[in-house]
C-alpha cells in the first residue's frame, strides 16, 4: 500500500533546517501569500539587488525564453496581477472546493542543491484545480530559483519560470 504524500507537510526532516527553511519560504509561505494577494508575506523573501527572473513561457526550446522580469518591481507587478485575479475568481465562486488545497496538492518541492550560501531549488507543479463549472485549471509547470543565504536567512535572488514540466 503507498502512502500518501500530506501536501501541507514539509517533506524535509528538522535536522535539514536550510532545506525546510527553503520550503517554508517557496511553498508554504509563496501560495498562502499568493491565494491572499498578499505580497508583504513574501517581500522579505526577495534579493532586490540584481533579481532576475526569466520566463520560459512553457516552450521547451530556450530560444523562446525570455528576460520577463529584469526587476523585483517588474516581478511584484506581475504577480500581483495574477495574484488579485486568482482572488476574484475565488471570491466570485469560479472554483470546486479550496483551490488553496488544490495548489499546495500540485506542488512538488523536494531537490534543494545547496553549495555554501547558494541553492538551486526545482519546484515542480502538477495537478488540477477543480471548477465550479465542472472543468478544471491545469497546473503543470516548473520553476528553477536560484537562492542565496543573505542576513542569515535563505532568500530568492532569481528564478528561470514558466518551464514546461517533464514528467520522469
Amino acid at each position: 500500500m503507498t502512502r500518501q504524500r500530506d501536501p501541507f507537510a514539509n517533506p524535509f526532516p528538522p535536522a535539514d533546517a536550510d532545506r525546510r527553511a527553503i520550503w517554508e519560504m517557496l511553498v508554504q509561505r509563496d501560495i498562502d501569500a499568493f491565494v491572499s494577494a498578499d505580497w508583504a508575506m513574501v517581500a522579505g523573501d526577495f534579493i532586490t539587488a540584481n533579481f532576475t527572473g526569466i520566463s520560459g513561457h512553457f516552450q521547451p526550446d530556450p530560444q523562446g525564453f525570455t528576460l520577463a522580469f529584469p526587476s523585483l518591481g517588474a516581478y511584484r507587478t506581475e504577480w500581483l496581477r495574477q495574484a488579485q485575479e486568482f482572488v476574484a475568481a475565488r471570491a466570485s465562486g469560479a472554483f470546486a472546493g479550496d483551490p488553496r488545497a488544490g495548489i499546495f496538492a500540485a506542488t512538488r518541492l523536494e531537490e534543494i542543491e545547496i553549495d555554501g550560501d547558494a541553492a538551486l531549488v526545482r519546484k515542480k507543479f502538477d495537478g488540477r484545480l477543480a471548477k465550479a463549472d465542472g472543468s478544471h485549471d491545469r497546473m503543470n509547470w516548473q520553476t528553477l530559483y536560484v537562492c542565496r543565504r543573505d542576513g542569515g536567512r535563505w532568500k530568492i535572488a532569481g528564478f528561470v519560470g514558466y518551464l514546461p514540466h517533464i514528467k520522469e
